[in-house]
């Protein structure tokens, strides 16, 4: 019998699709494989790294889910999701961020990668450009990258809060450039775009009768708010396409449940790609999902961002007094991005040497583009207090007696992913 783990060529690996040579590993992925190892061998690990709330669903949601199962609701929905929980959002919309959204716009996915897959698959085509941020999740390239599309990253510092600006879309639109993906907040910055931004963005865009995608699917997890309800770029424009998911804000990210808001033009051919390639999102978590929004749940919640403010309150100068620099602070999300070029010219090879010292995982910049990805570093916050408190001993400890790089220009940004445009 062949080994199982056998990697020579076979005729099914001759025939691979070459768009997979566009796509490559999720580096925070390989990190967790390397962490999982090291506690295989009894290493006692803390995870900074990967972005999953340590919170898991309320009671009320799992005992939800326990009553559909008893109730027999186990069979196919429709594709664009069960219409209660299609309500029970445009009522959320309405309640929180005071914009009216029919719940005939509000499409349920497989998680917000579907419905990324999804938005990608009706708008992006073989040799269209799609501009987004650099730093940004690195799926985003992939989905575009699985349409035969190009993604287009335009470098974006500290200057303007590691996002897109409408100067900056004005200036890299191009012949084959059909729309923007950003994120607000973002992954990996955890910064916002600020309102009036978007808005000059989403009117440049259209202008050029161009698409936005706008990824809130850290909508909720915001730690300042100058207006009085939380934001979402469906106030500027009806004409855009939200993604969302019940992952992070509420908890829920093993359920793989998200959801898209898009102009109902849209609607005939989302749905018709939503029956064929998943039929429909998993029924039980659908019906679990309806109680995120009951008023006791949603009084949990509340609770929940107050501990993540907490955690972002002591984290952050904690990294600081490490020596790690952290040009822009986070506004939402629960990650810090720290310019840790003081201490090495290669983030990457840090943070493993990080992980193997002292057992923190923390996420290189290479993941995210390739700005700033020697020198920058993603930490997440969404641990409990004492394993922050641990951590950052353990970093101190890591870093005592390490003597700081000297001179200027000491980190390159010299890394590049296949299928994307870097924009110098």
């Amino acid at each position: 019998m062949a080994d199982k783990a056998d990697s020579t060529p076979t005729t099914m690996t001759k025939t691979l699709a070459s768009r997979l040579a566009n796509i490559v590993p999720f580096h925070v992925m390989e990190l967790q494989k390397m962490a999982a190892a090291l506690e295989a061998d009894g290493k006692s690990i803390i995870h900074l790294g990967i972005g999953e709330p340590d919170f898991t669903a309320p009671p009320q949601v799992i005992e939800a889910a326990t009553v559909a199962m008893q109730n027999g609701h186990l069979q196919y929905t429709p594709a664009l999701g069960i219409l209660p929980l299609r309500q029970a959002i445009s009522d959320h919309y309405r309640d929180v961020y005071g914009v009216e959204v029919g719940a005939e716009r509000i499409v349920i996915t497989a998680g917000a990668s579907g419905a990324l897959l999804l938005a990608c698959a009706a708008l992006v085509e073989k040799g269209s450009e799609v501009l987004m941020p650099d730093p940004c999740y690195p799926c985003n390239r992939h989905f575009v990258a699985a349409f035969e599309g190009r993604s287009k990253c335009v470098p974006c510092g500290p200057e303007s809060r590691f996002q897109l600006t409408d100067n900056m879309v004005k200036n890299h639109w191009g012949p084959d450039t059909k729309g923007v993906l950003l994120a607000s907040p973002s992954n990996p910055t955890g910064t916002s775009i600020p309102p009036s931004t978007l808005s000059s963005i989403i009117n440049t865009v259209h202008s050029k009768n161009g698409f936005v995608i706008v990824d809130e699917i850290y909508g909720g997890l915001t730690y300042t708010n100058d207006s009085p309800k939380p934001f979402t770029a469906l106030s500027l424009s009806s004409d855009i396409i939200i993604i969302n998911s019940f992952s992070k804000y509420f908890h829920m990210t093993g359920w793989r449940l998200g959801y898209l808001i898009i102009p109902a033009a849209l609607l005939p051919a989302i749905e018709k790609l939503s029956q064929n390639l998943f039929i429909c999102p998993s029924v039980i978590a659908q019906h679990a999902a309806l109680a995120c929004f009951q008023p006791s749940t949603l009084c949990t919640y509340s609770a929940r961002l107050a501990e993540l403010a907490t955690r972002r309150a002591f984290i952050i100068p904690a990294l600081k007094s490490l020596g790690w620099e952290i040009p822009v602070e986070p506004d939402g999300a629960f990650y810090v991005y720290c310019d840790v070029s003081r201490w090495t010219a290669d983030a990457d090879s840090l943070t493993r040497e990080i992980l193997r010292d002292v057992g923190v995982v923390v996420v290189p910049g290479m993941d995210f583009g390739v700005w700033g990805a020697k020198k920058y570093v993603r930490v997440s916050y969404a641990q409990r207090m004492e394993k922050l408190g641990e951590a950052v001993e353990r970093l101190r400890g890591f870093f005592e007696g390490r003597r700081p790089l000297r001179g200027e220009g000491l980190v390159k940004d010299d890394v590049r992913h296949e299928g994307m445009v870097v924009e110098e």
